[in-house]
């Protein structure tokens, strides 16, 4: 494998609730938290997986945004030199998916950094209850050329995957940094298939 790695700033936008949170603790630490707390401004956190063929190493910078409306004016601080956003909706909430619709345009418009966006129907573990149908979701990134995956921080289900899909498709000649630079907050580990992942 080579010595060097590509750093990639990637962003989390979604309405407050859907669970942005939880996806990324599950990332990140292989944590989950029934009752997690609302994202205050933003929250980062960094991970690295090692994925492709020839292999390479990607860090991914993640900045956790808050979803409540009184910080939608912050969200382009995040977002802004971002490689990669995923855009989390709840399956069970309509107005969720609706809401994602809208961060994609935004980003369309606002965002020339942008190079990589992901849908993420999460809660799959309350399919019973689900208000989104995967095929309207699937149909609707299909036609942004979006990545598409349904999730469960709780099952951790498609937690790794989705990470891993967004890394295989930055672009191969993104600028790379020698490993073992200054890291920029503790935390940092290379994401292993977890047991409870599939």
């Amino acid at each position: 494998m080579s010595d060097r790695q590509l750093n990639s700033k990637l962003v989390l936008l979604g309405e407050s609730a859907v669970g942005k949170s939880s996806i990324v603790l599950r990332f990140v630490k292989a944590q989950f938290s029934e009752y997690q707390e609302a994202t205050i401004g933003a929250a980062f956190l960094t991970q690295t997986v090692i994925c492709g063929d020839p292999p390479r190493s990607v860090r991914f910078e993640i900045w956790d945004t808050a979803g409540q409306e009184r910080y939608h004016s912050l969200a382009p601080m995040y977002y802004r030199g971002a490689q990669a956003a995923i855009i989390v909706y709840d399956i069970t909430n309509p107005s969720s998916f609706e809401r994602a619709k809208s961060w994609v345009n935004e980003l369309n418009e606002r965002s020339n950094a942008v190079k990589v966006i992901a849908l993420a129907g999460n809660k799959l573990d309350l399919d019973q209850k689900r208000a989104v149908s995967t095929e309207e979701a699937q149909a609707y990134a299909t036609q942004n050329g979006l990545i598409f995956m349904e999730t469960s921080a709780k099952a951790c289900t498609n937690i790794t995957e989705l990470f891993t899909a967004v890394a295989l498709r930055l672009p191969r000649d993104a600028p790379v940094t020698p490993t073992g630079g200054q890291q920029l907050q503790g935390g940092d580990s290379t994401a292993q298939p977890s047991k409870c992942c599939r």
